[in-house]
């Protein structure tokens, strides 16, 4: 032993028996070989061989040199691996190398010796892998613990584990790289933060590694992740790991690995689901929404303070935090029905949320998890699952009515908890999407009414379907079968076409006809290929031609249409949109066969020999509903209508008292019998004089409809006229009023279908009865009262009658069609008298405000209609143009609101003149900010039809000025020249209204600068500039307050447009009656705006235009009052007032908070009560109804700059029940989306409105403070109605007349009652409850004539 002593100490190398020198100087293979020798030696060795261990120490210390490790031959590196890695082995556990950067070299050495594991088909894997189990068993690495740099040496090694890590090795690899490790962990004084990143930043192929690791060593490595996470969630050093971006998914990995190692963290989760930064409470939620959603998750029972903490982000003011709670909802109540409870309560809050995408997650979680448990879906939830849905939500929806409804697998009660299920998925038929469309067709043919039951058993089900539909679901069902019965109509005219001899002509119109069966179908792009096709198969195949007429003759039953569609269409053309061309065409045939067995059903309940109680339906509705449906079928299907037993049953509906169901009977027979007089005279017989005597005594709708049956069924109608028109002519008597009314009703619409077979009469009738005895007396005094508007059963019959007299008038020059006796001149000259009285014509004082308010309404609309005839636009003067325009800004909220409708239903039509679209943009500062939503809605589906429309006929390019929307701009223009509260030329408060208004239609011409739209408008305000007011050209005034508001026009499109200054695509054309011609030899340069105008126009881009919510239907507000001639409150284009929402998603809007300072808020006050009383002579208060809904803001918008001290103002007083800030804590954030405070709120409002100080007067509309409680409006319609092709011209004007008589019929088609916030109470507004505010009487009216100059009129004035 002291020899070999000696032999160390002298250095001297000693090698096995049979192993020559190691050294450079021998060949590489030859080094090899000695050194497996060596390995061979070292690995028989073990710890005892005192005696072998000194004799080979210098061969150990010879293996550490440099040589060895750096040598360039991976199987020389190898080798002297496998030695060093045994020589570890022997000399533990005191190592022959005792320099620590010795040893880093070494451990450095065999770690990169290690990759070689990563090829398991390696020659030299099992040297790789004795390595490593070596290493492992010996744990040499702890040897390192020593070293200063053992973090660097512990890290490369797990880098290269990780890295080499895949699925070729077995079980032992695994295991010996989890003991090598896991003893690193386990045994050290501490794991570095690299060392742990390294741990858990990993590969997909490294993740079972790493967690086997965790698991083994989860009770040392668990405070380092704890401190980890405390520094990045805690102290926010994010800089301490490159991890720290991925915090949260780090910690839902570590909890499905082991729930132990996060002891310490969940906490610090609660604590984040507080945070005030938006992004971090998201990511939190969704990381607990998966750790709470788990199958086998026990951490809600297990942590119940964070599970009360994450409900509570179902009501975070951050969107996406409240989406992310509800789609996790689904999955949690499947996983876990044990939270059912709690879940479902916070689901029912947010089927309320104003986001509609959060409404529509609320429904797909419902869906899905009812369709495995329906118990899931509670007593509160049945009204939670409404507004959009996609595919998936909807068909579960259907699949679920189905089930339980239909089928009723789980009782009635379960029939009536899901019964909302049917209207819910009729409402998605409103939306734009094709796709959705044709899903509710899918959904009602399959699940609503099922094709497969029984003729019987179907129609049935049908019959008590639409009795039970909501009013909203009626018009979507009705709207379908109009779209298929249209489309069915394209096809037939297809075949018509094809059947022609081809020419250019030819192929224009069969083209054309295919672009209209493609917007039927979806992604109209591909579907034209498709309808291309078929239109050249029809013309090549006359069988496929034959049966596909067959499939759209009316007489097709639904056998014969799938045998047809089988046959020709699946066969020849394949692919989705074919699919959805086939079933829609089937479709519009699926009731042709069934109408016997409607009918059947609908004498049934007639007789009472029906199980409508049974089926949870009144009798006397499910007789109404019955003829309703029979009425919506009789458009579509009219052919089906033609049998005794059917025309039977409807005289025996006539003689019902139920005034409604006499009308649908009425209504049935003009759609279906114009060949009963031929095919059933023994039903004309009797029917004749039953028509004649509702013509006579009837009611107005009535007399109507039976004097249209009477035109559409018999041919001698001229002998039946003339029996009608003579004793009702005879017996007009102004004695009673009440009589009178259906008469002028019959005589009205006699004018309009046979103008000249009545001509004399009819002219003699409009100026001595009509006009002399009917007009321009008023014979009963009206109530005194300050009200502006009264249900229709309160108006005097004398008003009534007035109406239909002005209606009769206007009714016979649109028969008449011509204006060569001057009738138009004189009944426009009536009409304008009327709105320049303000309904009052004698201007006796007799009548009441309500029936005023109804006659300015009435001839604004008559004005309305006669501009919609050509013959009569061209003799309306501008004057008369702008006085029919300033209806809209009527005193009285209903009449505005009416006007509105009918402005708009004529503009959808293409048929009234481009510059009544302008008239809406007196509508940007009314009070009623739903108003004023309606009227942005409305511009913008104007303005998106006709670009539609320009699209589809590019032949009407010539027309231009008459349908491109952006000359409108001229138009509003000149009205705003002419606006009568547009006095002072340079008044800055007059001019920021006009800026206003003038913003109202451009940001909805800007949002898209389509073909350079910006420099055209531009360019044709500058046009403008140049020219002289065409009304008044002659007036210096009104010419600088042409140029001034070109000004801010110009300004407006420079602000808000960065393309304004490219060159207009066209010159523009300007209207001549409205500017005179350019003067060559003028040139205006001039700024006509003061300087302190600058600063109102902000930059900015235009949002985008959406068509939101129904435009047709009334909205839910009521005006308040304000002063007429007053300035109207501005709120800028940035508040809620430039994108509003839509009337369903204004139900769900909660309210704003605002913050207003005292001081400055007490300072505001005495100036505006001060400005207030100085002007208080010059105003005039008139009365206005709103809801207190209206006057909020919606919660979550910000108001706009614009909307300044008025506006605070308006708001003295906190609103009891409101939360003064929308950012505070967490627990206000949760409490501002309930419910509980609504009651309260809505209590309390009135007095707190009536509380504040008065705002400042806004143009023509009331200070709010004065608001009238006693106009009540009625509950309005909802829903969209779809812009139909242009009907021809009789179709048009009886649709005209329908919408009339939608006016005859009663208040709740004008008024719109309040409607309460989505799970709150409707706030009660009672008429008879209300006390009447005072009113002041109007001294000037807004641009109407004063009072002196109308009194002496004479009727030879109006009528020569």
């Amino acid at each position: 032993m002291a020899h070999s002593k000696n032999r160390a100490t002298d250095g001297k190398i000693t090698y096995p028996p049979g192993v020559k020198e190691i050294s450079d100087k021998i060949s590489k293979e030859e080094m090899v070989r000695r050194l497996k020798m060596v390995v061979k030696t070292f690995m028989d060795m073990d710890q005892d061989s005192e005696e072998e261990k000194e004799l080979y120490l210098n061969l150990a210390l010879h293996l550490a040199s440099d040589f060895f490790l750096k040598h360039p031959d991976k199987d020389v590196r190898l080798l002297v691996a496998c030695c060093l890695a045994d020589i570890f082995r022997i000399y533990a556990p005191e190592a022959p190398y005792t320099s620590p950067d010795k040893l880093k070299d070494i451990f450095m050495f065999i770690t990169r010796q290690l990759k070689g594991l990563e090829d398991t088909k390696s020659a030299q894997f099992n040297r790789y892998f004795y390595l490593l189990e070596n290493i492992a068993w010996v744990k040499s690495y702890n040897i390192c613990f020593e070293l200063e740099d053992s973090n660097e040496i512990f890290t490369q090694l797990y880098r290269t584990l990780f890295q080499v890590i895949n699925n070729g090795h077995n079980q032992k690899v695994h295991m010996h790289m989890v003991d090598l490790m896991s003893s690193i962990v386990c045994e050290g004084d501490s794991v570095s933060q690299e060392l742990l990143d390294t741990v858990l930043n990993l590969n997909k192929q490294a993740y079972d590694l790493a967690k086997a690791l965790l698991k083994r060593t989860a009770q040392a490595i668990e405070p380092y992740i704890t401190n980890f996470f405390n520094q990045v969630l805690m102290l926010g050093k994010t800089s301490v790991s490159d991890l720290s971006e991925h915090v949260f998914d780090l910690i839902l990995e570590l909890y499905n690995i082991d729930s132990h190692l996060l002891l310490s963290v969940l906490p610090q989760l609660e604590f984040k689901l507080k945070s005030n930064d938006n992004d971090e409470r998201l990511q939190v939620v969704k990381l607990l929404a998966k750790m709470f959603g788990a199958k086998d998750s026990e951490l809600a029972s297990q942590n119940k303070p964070l599970w009360q903490c994450y409900l509570g982000r179902f009501n975070d003011i951050h969107v996406p935090v409240r989406l992310e709670c509800v789609k996790f909802a689904s999955h949690c109540l499947m996983n876990h029905p044990d939270l059912a409870k709690d879940l479902t309560e916070y689901l029912k809050v947010r089927s309320h949320d104003p986001e509609e995408a959060i409404r529509h997650d609320v429904i797909v979680s419902i869906v899905t998890a009812s369709k495995k448990d329906l118990s899931l879906v509670n007593d509160h939830l049945p009204g939670c699952l409404y507004w959009r849905v996609r595919k998936e939500a909807m068909m579960g929806l259907a699949q679920i009515y189905k089930k339980y409804a239909l089928q009723a697998e789980a009782g009635k009660e379960a029939a009536k908890q899901i019964s909302w299920i049917k209207d819910k998925l009729l409402h998605i038929y409103y939306q734009n999407s094709i796709d959705d469309r044709l899903l509710v067709e899918r959904i009602f043919a399959q699940y609503l009414v099922p094709h497969n039951l029984e003729t019987t058993e179907r129609m049935k089900c049908l019959y008590y379907l639409y009795a039970t539909l909501d009013g909203n679901a009626v018009k979507a069902l009705n709207e379908m079968w109009k779209c298929q019965n249209m489309l069915r109509h394209n096809v037939k005219d297809l075949l018509d076409l094809i059947k022609q001899p081809k020419s250019d002509s030819y192929n224009k119109a069969v083209f054309s006809k295919v672009m209209v069966i493609t917007r039927n179908l979806p992604d109209p792009g591909k579907t034209q290929d498709f309808v291309k096709k078929l239109a050249q198969v029809l013309e090549e195949d006359e069988k496929i031609r034959k049966q596909l007429e067959t499939l759209v003759s009316p007489s097709c039953s639904c056998k014969q249409a799938e045998v047809c569609v089988v046959s020709t269409v699946s066969l020849h053309l394949a692919g989705k949109s074919t699919c959805s061309y086939r079933h829609r065409i089937h479709q519009s045939h699926s009731f042709i066969s069934f109408f016997s067995a409607l009918i059947k059903q609908v004498n049934k309940s007639i007789e009472g020999t029906a199980d409508d109680e049974d089926e949870g339906v009144p009798t006397e509705q499910a007789i109404r509903a019955g003829l309703e449906l029979l009425k919506v079928l009789s458009f579509t299907h009219p052919v089906s209508f033609h049998s005794a037993e059917t025309f039977e049953s409807l005289l025996g509906c006539l003689k019902m008292e139920d005034e409604k169901v006499a009308e649908a009977a009425l209504q049935i027979f003009k759609n279906t019998g114009n060949k009963l007089e031929e095919s059933f005279p023994h039903i004309k017989s009797v029917l004749l004089p039953v028509l004649q005597h509702k013509a006579k005594k009837g009611s107005p709708r009535q007399a109507k409809y039976a004097i249209h049956c009477i035109h559409a069924m018999f041919s001698n109608r001229d002998t039946h006229f003339a029996q009608i028109f003579e004793p009702l002519h005879k017996s007009l008597d102004t004695d009673n009023m009440e009589q009178l009314i259906t008469p002028l009703t019959t005589l009205g619409h006699l004018a309009m279908l046979a103008p000249e077979q009545f001509a004399a009469p009819l002219k003699s009738l409009v100026a001595n009865f009509i006009v002399k005895d009917l007009l321009m007396n008023d014979r009963i005094p009206g109530k005194k009262t300050t009200k502006l508007w009264v249900p229709d059963d309160e108006v005097s019959p004398e008003t009534l009658a007035k109406i239909q007299g002005l209606k009769l008038m206007v009714r016979w020059l649109l028969g008449v069609k011509n204006n060569q006796s001057k009738s138009g001149n004189s009944t426009l000259r009536m009409l304008t008298a009327i709105l320049s009285s303000d309904g009052d014509l004698t201007e006796q004082g007799k009548i009441g405000k309500p029936d005023m308010s109804r006659l300015r309404l009435a001839a604004g609309c008559a004005i309305l209609r006669l501009s919609q005839e050509p013959c009569y636009h061209e003799i309306i003067a501008l004057e008369q143009y702008q006085l029919c325009a300033l209806v809209i800004n009527d005193e009285c909220y209903q009449v505005r609101q009416a006007f509105a409708q009918k402005l708009h239903k004529g503009l959808c039509r293409l048929r009234l003149p481009l510059e009544y679209l302008a008239v809406f943009t007196l509508c940007a500062k009314d009070p009623v900010k739903e108003r004023r939503a309606h009227a942005r809605q409305c511009l913008v589906k104007n303005i998106n039809l006709r670009r539609e429309y320009l699209k589809q006929h590019a032949a009407v390019s010539e027309k231009l000025i008459s349908l491109l929307p952006e000359y409108v701009v001229p138009y509003a223009i000149h009205l705003l020249v002419h606006d009568p509260d547009y006095v002072k030329v340079q008044d800055i408060e007059q001019l920021k209204d006009i800026k206003e208004a003038l913003w109202f239609v451009l940001e909805i011409l800007m949002a898209k600068n389509e073909n350079n739209s910006h420099a055209f408008i531009r360019k044709m305000v500058e046009n403008i500039k140049q020219t002289k007011d065409g009304q008044c050209p002659d007036d210096p005034k009104i010419n600088e307050k042409l140029y001034t508001v070109c000004d801010v026009a110009m300004n407006i499109v420079i602000s808000k447009s960065t393309t304004y200054s490219l060159e207009s695509p066209k010159d523009p054309v300007l209207p001549a009656r409205y500017f005179t011609q350019p003067d060559k030899n003028f040139s205006n340069t001039k700024n006509y705006l003061p300087p302190e105008m600058k600063s109102f126009f902000t930059p900015g881009k235009p949002k985008a235009a959406n068509v939101l919510g129904a435009v047709n239907k009334p909205l839910s507000a009521t005006g308040k009052l304000q002063t007429k001639l007053s300035r109207m409150e501005t709120i800028s284009n940035a508040s809620s007032n430039s994108n509003p929402s839509s009337p369903g998603r204004s139900k769900g809007r909660l309210v704003s908070q605002t913050h207003i300072h005292v001081s400055s808020l007490i300072y505001t006050t005495i100036y505006k009560i001060l400005v207030f009383t100085k002007k208080k002579k010059k105003r005039v208060q008139f009365s206005m109804k709103s809801p207190s809904e209206t006057e909020k803001p919606s919660r979550g918008r910000k108001r706009g700059a614009a909307a300044n001290q008025d506006d605070k103002v308006q708001e003295s007083k906190p609103k009891r029940g409101q939360k003064k800030a929308a950012n505070t804590s967490t627990d206000d954030a949760e409490d501002q989306w309930g419910e509980d405070s609504s009651m309260a709120e809505a209590s309390m409002e009135t007095e707190d409105e009536q509380n504040s100080p008065p705002k400042r007067g806004r143009r023509g509309r009331p200070p709010k403070s004065a608001a009238s409680k006693d106009e009540t409006p009625s509950k309005g319609r909802r829903g969209r109605r779809k812009t139909a092709p242009p009907a021809d011209e009789e179709n048009e004007e009886e649709q005209e007349e329908e919408e009339d008589d939608e006016d005859d019929a009663g208040s709740e088609n004008i008024e719109v009652k309040p409607k309460g916030r989505r799970g709150r109470k409707p706030r009660l507004v009672a008429a008879d409850t209300a006390s009447d505010s005072v009113e002041s009487t109007p001294q000037k009216r807004r641009g109407r004539p004063p009072k002196s100059q109308t009194a002496a009129r004479k009727l030879s004035d109006i009528f020569p």
